[in-house]
């Protein structure tokens, strides 16, 4: 019995891709509103009806060509030629960024602050309410 994969097991590659996204079975069945057993059998399956790969390229967030598509040979170029453009610009950060990351952190906590204020201006209203229906008795 021979242990090599075939080329074009789409339930392998649907696998592979599940994993490199860091997904569970679980939350790709929730996803595809099914449960973990199906994804189980659609994975060891080699063949899938076109519209359940929709869905599931759908759910993966990845096109239908990048599944039917995918190698473990074009992952390995794609982080090598990755790592090649680390090594040549020195940093991993040496892509655009369009934000400042510390503008962020001062629009949460502005955005956390105004939030504060409406719940303890929304307790005081009710704190007054209170009081005045209790002055009444």
């Amino acid at each position: 019995m021979s242990t090599v994969t075939k080329p074009n097991h789409i339930g392998r590659k649907i696998s592979r891709i599940r994993e490199l996204r860091d997904m569970k079975q679980e939350a790709l069945a929730q996803a595809l509103g099914t449960n973990q057993q199906a994804i189980s059998v659609m994975e060891n399956s080699e063949t899938i009806e076109e519209e359940k790969l929709v869905e599931v390229a759908k759910a993966l967030g990845v096109s239908v060509e990048a599944i039917k598509n995918f190698s473990e040979d074009g992952v390995i170029n794609y982080f090598n030629t990755f790592q090649d453009n680390v090594v040549t610009t020195g940093s991993i950060f040496a892509t655009n960024c369009t934000f400042n990351p510390l503008d962020k952190l001062v629009e949460a906590y502005d955005e956390n602050k105004k939030l504060y204020e409406r719940l303890l201006a929304a307790e005081k209203e009710k704190n007054a309410y209170l009081e005045k229906l209790t002055d009444k008795k």
